[in-house]
């Protein structure tokens, strides 16, 4: 018998149903055929132990307990699935073939591992488990996915990495909740503190943001305009770019801070004749953005919108799984397979059924075009989000189901749009010795930036006459142009996103952000919102309209740390190091070592006068009465995923 284990039932249901007949659906499972069974988990069924299953003592919230190692790491099934799991205990062992078919990432591998290890599957037949990747629910996409199986050997590092990941994020969640929350108490804090080796980070973005916004002191500086006139009677203007000579006046922007500099220069240049010293013109291309993974779908969408990264993956999750309108949403990819490039008249033309507001753009759409999009070299496990060659009414979709939905499908339309083509043109003219520089771009053709429409920014900036060489110019005046320094903006849902996934910006140690690439950032595409969403949950982050700031316990957590669990570098590495073991290139036991080697320090650390007459969030306080001052249900807990039934599908823990 050839058994499936699929990661939800939803999955389940779309192999099951191009599966050869019969079908019979039993609980838990569904036969086809005659030998093959098509079952699934719900979620995670497994989840880390509490403390007090490795020590009873540890029930209790002490610090001479703390750092709590497990020697031997121990899974239990989760609250609710003990059904399920006695359904896939059975089927595995009378199953002569497992297909694994987890969801294509390194927590949907791990999902089904660590059952089939959990349930003690032989060794031989471990060795000949299938892997099955699946990113698109439609019944063509699932044939053909069946007929490219590969052996589950080939994703062990994967799995390695999830598995890495999971224990860490206990280890350091349960000892720095634990030993925090515990000094907390002695400094008058009455609730949990909850620490964790991604939210904590996020947080310390925010507070350390709130912090730059209330010391920041505007001050001014100036700029100069240059109004010319040309012989035929034209007039434009051009600014003043500051030589090396005036930098002592300068900051570190470059912004003149002297006003009587400033003055000096309007006083120097009007009615003074101009040197045309160039007049350069040279076109360009923008080229088409790449389709999305999740997290630029996100950014996207608040931005667009104004929906938040848990609204955004909620709805992207629904319609990949209830509805099929998508792909695999979860992705960190942004590239295409390049077979996937023939489907294009099929998807084109389901997005202009389920969306009639594109269907412009589909007609308009070249699909002869090939954007940078197809590329079978950047295409891992998985690949970008799309639509599928499925429609539906649009009336079957929520709000935020369509807007995600239209967001999506025009990012792919534009794969078969042409570049954004503009010509640029920079006037340098010199006046009484200094140098002023007037600059246009004027789109020739907007290519793919037709369908935004009104989102599109006007490139087209002025006009500037036509000068000949050597033509003498007048200046008629000076003008000086008074303005003050901004201070930092506030986090939004879309620029902490954008700071999640592009942390190296936000690495103060230069040796790491060399090493960091582009795509490592804090948490993963599938866990981001969820952390976010959690610190608000917890009370450690408000929002004030569309801005998010940290709240007084927010503040006052992040101070009580040493500085190294505030800043993003730690988690960073361990992204990077945990995306290395999932490329072979490093170490399960090089990347859990240093952790516990470095834990006693950092719970010596924790300075917990930071928290001395700070009010602990409702949130937490009602869940610290709950749990009566010994355990906190759930902190440090390593269930990743919800169930299907849920709508959603990864449980953040107080350990991310």
């Amino acid at each position: 018998m050839k058994l499936y284990i699929a990661e939800k039932p939803s999955l389940g249901r779309a192999i099951a149903a191009v599966l050869p007949g019969p079908q019979k659906k039993e609980e838990g499972l569904i036969r086809c055929g005659s030998d093959q069974v098509v079952s699934w988990c719900i979620g995670h069924l497994l989840e880390q132990v509490e403390p007090d299953t490795y020590n009873p003592a540890f029930k209790q919230w002490r610090l001479e307990h703390l750092p709590i190692l497990p020697d031997e790491w121990q899974l239990k099934p989760r609250k609710g699935v003990s059904k399920q799991l006695s359904v896939l205990r059975k089927l595995v062992k009378s199953a002569d073939q497992i297909i694994h078919a987890g969801d294509p990432d390194r927590e949907g591998q791990l999902l089904v591992d660590e059952v089939i290890e959990f349930l003690k599957v032989p060794a031989s037949k471990k060795s000949q488990v299938q892997r099955l990747l699946i990113s698109d629910l439609n019944p063509d996409a699932v044939r053909r996915a069946l007929q490219r199986l590969k052996s589950n050997r080939e994703f062990v590092p994967l799995s390695v990495s999830a598995l890495a990941r999971s224990r860490a994020d206990w280890l350091f969640g349960i000892n720095m909740t634990r030993a925090l929350t515990v000094k907390g108490r002695s400094a008058g804090y009455n609730g949990v503190l909850s620490v964790g080796r991604v939210q904590t980070p996020v947080l310390g973005l925010v507070v350390q943001r709130d912090a730059e916004i209330d010391a920041f002191v505007p001050k001014p500086f100036y700029e100069v305009d240059a109004h010319l006139l040309t012989e035929s009677g034209e007039r434009f203007k051009a600014r003043w770019q500051p030589s090396e000579a005036c930098a002592r006046f300068q900051d570190e922007e470059g912004r003149v801070l002297s006003k009587a500099l400033a003055e000096n220069v309007v006083a120097r240049i009007t009615g003074q004749p101009g040197k045309l010293l160039s007049d350069e013109r040279k076109t360009g291309q923008q080229a088409v953005p790449l389709p999305y993974n999740l997290s630029a779908l996100q950014i996207d969408c608040a931005k667009r919108f104004g929906l938040n990264a848990q609204q955004v993956l909620d709805a992207a999750q629904a319609l990949y799984e209830k509805h099929n309108l998508i792909t695999y949403p979860r992705s960190d990819c942004r590239y295409l397979p390049a077979e996937h490039f023939a489907e294009g008249a099929k998807v084109t033309q389901a997005v202009a059924r389920t969306q009639p507001d594109l269907a412009a753009a589909v007609q308009n759409a070249d699909l002869s075009l090939k954007s940078k999009a197809w590329n079978d070299k950047k295409v891992e496990a998985h690949h970008a989000i799309i639509p599928t060659s499925k429609a539906a009414s649009a009336e079957r979709l929520s709000r935020a189901e369509l807007q995600v939905y239209s967001q999506i499908a025009r990012q792919y339309l534009m794969q078969f749009y042409p570049p954004c083509r503009y010509a640029d043109r920079r006037v340098e003219v010199e006046i009484a010795g200094g140098l002023f520089v007037a600059k246009v771009r004027q789109i020739l053709d907007p290519g793919w930036k037709a369908l935004l429409g009104k989102e599109a920014e006007d490139e087209t900036v002025g006009q500037l006459p036509v000068l000949k060489p050597d033509e003498p110019l007048h200046c008629e005046r000076g003008e000086l142009l008074e303005k003050m320094t901004q201070p930092p903006k506030a986090f939004t849902d879309a620029s902490l996103l954008a700071a999640m996934t592009g942390i190296a910006r936000f690495v103060q140690d230069a040796e790491l952000r060399k090493v960091l690439r582009e795509t490592d950032g804090l948490g993963t595409e599938a866990t981001r919102a969820g952390i976010i969403e959690l610190l608000f949950r917890r009370g450690f982050l408000q929002r004030q309209g569309k801005q998010i700031h940290a709240t007084a316990a927010g503040k006052a957590l992040i101070a009580a740390l040493p500085d190294d669990l505030s800043r993003p570098d730690m988690t960073a590495h361990w992204e990077s190091q945990l995306d290395a073991i999932s490329r072979k290139a490093f170490n399960y036991q090089g990347f859990m070592q240093p952790l516990q080697d470095a834990l006693p320090n950092l719970i010596s650390s924790i300075q917990p006068q930071a928290l001395s007459g700070i009010p602990a969030p409702k949130t937490a306080g009602k869940r610290r009465r709950k749990s009566s001052g010994s355990k906190v249900k759930g902190t440090g807990s390593t269930s990743r995923k919800r169930g299907a039934a849920s709508g959603g599908k990864r449980k953040t823990s107080p350990a991310v």
